[in-house]
């Protein structure tokens, strides 16, 4: 395949912007067509206001991006991302859109047992730092950048309410599959990917990295040959992949 065949739209984890999936639009194959989502108040969209209603948020991203479905598509989001890819399967249901190819859940628990709700407490920009630092995602001298800092905290704390506040809302599965990735050194639980399983009734598969919660990163590689290869079976009419 050469022409673009297929969409993938990739949300953002927590305090980032679109431009964390940049390189995917090269790295992947040119029959796949990235599409990384901007959300308010970060990147291209700085001059929004920041959003803290999750599930709102996935509604107003249906909207927008439903003109952009014109074929076969998927959803990829890592961590507070994967969340949002959730609920924008949700939307876009709701709304009468085609099903995406699959749902690729990287780097977050699963909705039903998910418990973020410490995430809502009000927290000092040192603290915030602190949770930056602990993510091991951050560089020391950009954590000490207080211009840079400025600019990422708000984002941050902002992001940090989108999930201290959402409250899991039991659905009917959705039609398409999931694909969960995960760190091997992040402090997720397999029962906690596994749960996944239970919000689709098609296939489900989970792939684990060696690396922590940033593993999408340091394995850029190794992650976008499993989203290749499992959007390249769907395509190809491949029987969906199981548990693994």
């Amino acid at each position: 395949m050469s022409a673009v065949a297929a969409r993938l739209f990739c949300l953002p984890y927590s305090g980032a912007s679109a431009m964390v999936y940049g390189r995917w639009r090269r790295a992947l194959p040119p029959w796949l067509a990235v599409h990384p989502v901007e959300l308010p108040g970060r990147g291209a969209r700085s001059g929004e206001p920041l959003a803290t209603d999750l599930r709102g948020l996935a509604a107003a991203l249906a909207g927008e991006i439903e003109g952009a479905i014109d074929g076969p598509y998927a959803l990829f989001g890592h961590s507070l991302g994967s969340l949002l890819a959730f609920e924008l399967a949700h939307a876009l249901r709701e709304r009468g859109a085609p099903p995406p190819l699959l749902l690729f859940a990287s780097g977050g628990e699963a909705p039903a047992v998910r418990d973020d709700s410490e995430m809502a407490r009000p927290r000092s920009d040192a603290e915030l730092i602190a949770d930056l630092r602990g993510y091991r995602g951050t560089p020391e001298e950009a954590l000490a950048d207080a211009e840079l800092m400025a600019l990422v905290l708000p984002v941050l704390r902002a992001d940090f309410l989108l999930s201290g506040t959402y409250v899991y809302q039991p659905r009917p599965a959705l039609p398409c599959p999931v694909h969960v990735l995960a760190g091997t050194e992040d402090d997720l639980d397999r029962p906690a990917l596994e749960a996944w399983g239970r919000e689709t009734r098609s296939g489900f598969a989970i792939d684990l990295f060696e690396g922590d919660h940033f593993f999408l990163h340091s394995r850029q590689a190794e992650v976008l040959g499993i989203v290749d290869a499992a959007l390249s079976r769907r395509m190809n009419g491949g029987a969906a992949a199981m548990l693994q």
